[in-house]
């Protein structure tokens, strides 16, 4: 696959197809940034994992002892609960403005999906 912005090629994925992701991601608010990771991520995995994950959006403020519980330093932050090991990437990636096909590869390279 080719990112047209760039002209890079990244690998076209070929998961195991029965694979079920379990993904959460922590936000604050309906800010800009919470609004782009939301979208980032939604679409990424439409993209790459269509059909084969769940993705729980958790607005900090709303539910603050999750934050705790997942020990989470940085927002926005997407975990990878399930398939284990349990993953957790920071902002760097879930609020860029990047293709998505550009942002999906480092994505899921950094969750370990691919």
């Amino acid at each position: 696959m080719e990112d047209l912005n760039t002209g890079n090629t990244f690998p076209d994925w070929n998961d195991d197809e029965e694979t079920h992701y379990s993904l959460r991601l922590f936000i604050t608010g309906a800010s800009p940034v919470s609004v782009r990771a939301i979208s980032n991520i939604k679409n990424i995995c439409e993209r790459y994992l269509a059909g084969r994950y769940e993705l729980e959006v958790i607005d900090i403020y709303q539910q603050p002892l999750l934050v705790k519980d997942e020990d989470i330093t940085a927002i926005p932050v997407l975990i990878k609960k399930l398939p284990l090991p349990k993953k957790k990437i920071g902002r760097r990636y879930v609020r860029y403005q990047q293709s998505i096909k550009r942002i999906g590869y480092k994505v899921l390279k950094e969750l370990g999906i691919r």
